[in-house]
């Protein structure tokens, strides 16, 4: 009787890149065919408690491209097939187990409760495999950071970022391998959903969108060489990064970076390209400072598990918080006494984007003015936001809602913000005139 052809799996989650990706690297450094997987679990699909889904439609449409252009490049750069399920992973993988025979799952390290809960299941099902996790998704690698232990991350942002500037570096790329032979491709027929296919309605494309990008490694490349490159607005992020309209405020890398299509390494080592080839100022430094933010709500969240997601927050304050259906309703259309907070509202609702500027006057609205729990103001946003990352998203919540690592605990003044970042009324004009323009 011959033997089984073994099989090592790549499982896709939120890094869908050929290019950076150290699961990628090591899956190539073994001698087994390599085939790799990507589900649309319907979990991330349903209607929650609140009436809206999990993921609605400008999110699912961004990753269905991510996962299209994904696709394409591992077939096209590395022989690899992507099978593709609109089906929970822990049914898929033991079934692909029976067909395949996996020796061994490489995998982005995640640890946020559902993905975790997910992977055990798995595992559960699969003891004969070996599950190869890596943490990928960082600027800072967690074992290259200047810190013993998770619990040692400090409460404020600024000690963190400057130990880490001055004690840390940054990993180099990992280099795209040579492909492995073409006929490790294998003939497994599987196609990705579409938003009907997912439950979600069609998108009418809103010309006022400040984010009219697709999904996909090759569109993050895109624009890198367009912000960075071509135009060299890079060198201006730190003086137009509040701004409200338009695309090219700021660099609006944020989505591809929260489904893995970019690696905060990428971005930074073309920063600093662009540092030693064109301009090295306040600008292009910013850019990497909002990546250490980025990479601290992650040790935040590894530090604290949980508590990121609770009423009481990372600091266990328990404030008083209400739960006023009627509020909450007029939040999310734009109907609040607060044109500023209306605006930013009817844009997120008709496009899937807010700016950081929108997003924390938002939060404190929400949170400070109505004190309302915040946690459905972050779960409004982890539904409607292409950029939606737990950490950075549930971490933002937590710090302007007064239960994170805001030292100040600051609250807004609205319309003090509105009449310093929208003067001429520009902004709050375009989305609360009601003329709405389609492609």
């Amino acid at each position: 009787m011959l033997e089984k052809q073994k099989y090592n799996i790549i499982w896709f989650r939120n890094d869908l890149r050929v290019f950076d990706n150290y699961s990628i690297k090591k899956a190539f450094q073994e001698n087994l065919p390599i085939i790799a997987v990507y589900c649309f679990d319907p979990r991330h699909y349903q209607t929650n408690k609140f009436g809206f889904k999990k993921t609605e439609k400008f999110r699912a449409q961004f990753l269905i491209e991510s996962v299209e252009n994904l696709q394409k490049n591992l077939k096209e750069k590395l022989n690899i097939s992507l099978l593709i399920f609109n089906d929970y992973p822990e049914k898929v993988l033991p079934n692909l187990h029976e067909e395949y025979f996996i020796e061994k799952l490489f995998l982005q390290k995640e640890w946020t409760q559902e993905e975790v809960k997910v992977q055990q299941k798995i595992q559960h099902q699969l003891p004969e495999v070996k599950f190869i996790e890596t943490y990928d998704q960082f600027l800072f690698h967690p074992e290259d950071i200047p810190y013993d232990s998770f619990q040692h991350i400090p409460k404020v942002y600024t000690q963190f970022r400057k130990k880490l500037e001055a004690q840390a570096q940054v990993r180099p790329l990992a280099n795209l391998p040579e492909p492995q032979p073409e006929n490790f491709l294998i003939n497994h027929t599987t196609k990705v959903p579409s938003l009907k296919g997912l439950g979600l309605a069609k998108i009418e494309k809103d010309s006022r969108t400040a984010f009219p990008f697709c999904g996909g490694e090759d569109e993050a490349n895109k624009r890198i060489q367009y912000y960075f490159w071509e135009t060299g607005l890079l060198q201006h992020y730190k003086k137009t990064r509040n701004q409200l309209l338009g695309a090219d405020y700021s660099s609006k890398l944020s989505a591809w970076l929260a489904n893995g299509s970019i690696s905060a390494r990428t971005i930074y080592w073309q920063v600093k390209k662009f540092e030693n080839q064109v301009v090295k100022n306040d600008s292009t430094y910013w850019l990497i400072f909002e990546l250490i933010w980025r990479d601290y709500f992650k040790y935040i969240s590894l530090k604290h598990g949980n508590k990121i997601f609770q009423l009481s927050g990372i600091l266990d304050k328990n404030l008083t918080w209400n739960n006023d259906q009627e509020a909450f309703k007029n939040w999310i259309k734009g109907n609040t006494k607060e044109p500023f907070v209306n605006a930013n509202m009817k844009e997120i609702a008709a496009t899937g984007f807010m700016s950081n500027r929108g997003r924390q006057n938002v939060n404190s609205f929400w949170a400070k003015e109505l004190k309302q729990d915040w946690r459905v103001g972050a779960v409004y946003l982890e539904s409607m936001l292409i950029d939606y990352d737990v950490h950075s998203n549930w971490g933002n919540w937590m710090y302007n809602s007064g239960v994170g690592n805001d030292p100040r605990d600051r609250k807004f003044n609205i319309a003090s913000q509105a009449k310093r970042y929208d003067p001429e009324k520009k902004y709050q004009q375009t989305w609360l005139s009601g003329q709405k323009e389609l492609f």
